[in-house]
């Protein structure tokens, strides 16, 4: 495809969200980064949350975190440029440790990765003697490698069943803990707080939480949905379930960014309203305009956002952030990878 081709197919699709000289110069970016991944025999993979330039350009496969763990241990290419976070690109990497993994940015963090630690893990682990443990993907390579199996916001709660324990430890998000103990009708209890005991005393939990949270999420408000349906009282509104339980019992779905996404495609409402990452919304609309997506979130993922068509291009360019995982937590950090896959 050239560079035209490239202009008049993102005009097409963002058109009516990006103004015309801001395509044309995106559209340059995305048609040097189209030629440079055949010359290098790369793949992209973009998240859901990427904006709406770069989400409708470069990349060869776009989803949620399980489809894109999916890909990355299917692809038979010598490179991954994973635009998304760096949780992401390790996953990418420990599941494909002979290939090349770029993250075009220097960090791209994540506040629920960064909310605990490999040495918290094992800490949890000795206080709860034999219990398994479930990490969310959104962790880090070390933490990964102390579990038992990983899960996704979308498969969570089957993950938890899967395992047939009485207890659990899921970590690191407390809301999606949250919502995962709601959905499978278990009690919860979080070591850093003052546990909750019954009347003799007996220690009422099953699964043990952590007090992560996602920076985004965490700012959707019942206050927020309640106002939303006053002015627009037919709005259909989904909400992620890294959303605390308040917000997720107050809105009309909640699932994962894929299964938000074929939800909107299923349903016919008047006006649709997503509680999560607002490129989403955004990139929905550039999908699907026949659809009325409200544009009233203002809530923009900082480490998203670190990734650009601008990086992506230089990252091709210069081979440059690559993502390495020492082979010892490669190694211990696959196996609930892989056990979390087989079940999905």
């Amino acid at each position: 495809m050239n560079y035209e081709e490239t202009y008049q197919q993102m005009k097409m699709k963002l058109g009516k969200l990006l103004p015309d000289f801001e395509i044309k110069y995106k559209a340059e970016l995305a048609h040097q980064i189209n030629q440079l991944k055949k010359q290098k025999n790369a793949i992209i993979l973009g998240h859901n949350y990427m904006e709406p330039a770069l989400y409708h350009s470069i990349p060869d496969i776009v989803g949620d975190s399980l489809e894109l763990s999916r890909k990355a241990a299917q692809t038979d290419k010598d490179i991954i440029v994973f635009c998304g976070v760096r949780f992401m690109a390790e996953t990418a990497k420990i599941l494909n440790p002979g290939k090349t993994v770029l993250l075009p940015a220097k960090k791209a963090g994540c506040s629920l990765a960064e909310s605990i630690t490999a040495k918290d893990v094992r800490d949890l682990k000795k206080k709860f003697p034999g219990v398994p443990v479930v990490t969310y993907i959104n962790t880090y390579a070390d933490v990964k490698a102390e579990s038992d199996i990983c899960c996704t916001s979308g498969n969570a709660a089957k993950v938890v069943e899967s395992l047939k324990s009485e207890t659990v430890i899921f970590i690191p998000d407390e809301y999606l803990a949250k919502n995962v103990a709601m959905e499978t009708g278990k009690h919860i209890i979080f070591p850093t707080r003052k546990p909750r005991a019954r009347k003799d005393t007996v220690l009422d939990y099953q699964i043990i939480g952590w007090t992560g949270r996602c920076e985004v999420h965490e700012k959707f408000t019942v206050e927020d949905i309640e106002n939303v349906r006053k002015q627009f009282p037919e709005v259909v509104i989904l909400a992620h379930p890294e959303c605390s339980p308040e917000v997720v019992k107050a809105s009309d779905f909640s699932g994962s960014t894929s299964a938000m996404i074929r939800y909107i495609e299923k349903v016919s409402a008047k006006q649709y309203l997503l509680l999560t990452e607002c490129s989403m919304g955004d990139n929905i609309m550039a999908s699907h305009p026949e659809k009325d997506m409200l544009r009233l979130c203002s809530v923009r993922c900082p480490h998203m956002n670190e990734i650009t068509l601008e990086e992506t291009l230089q990252s091709l360019q210069k081979m440059q952030y690559i993502i390495e995982v020492p082979e010892d937590i490669r190694i211990r950090a696959y196996r609930p990878l892989e056990r979390m896959l087989a079940i999905s």
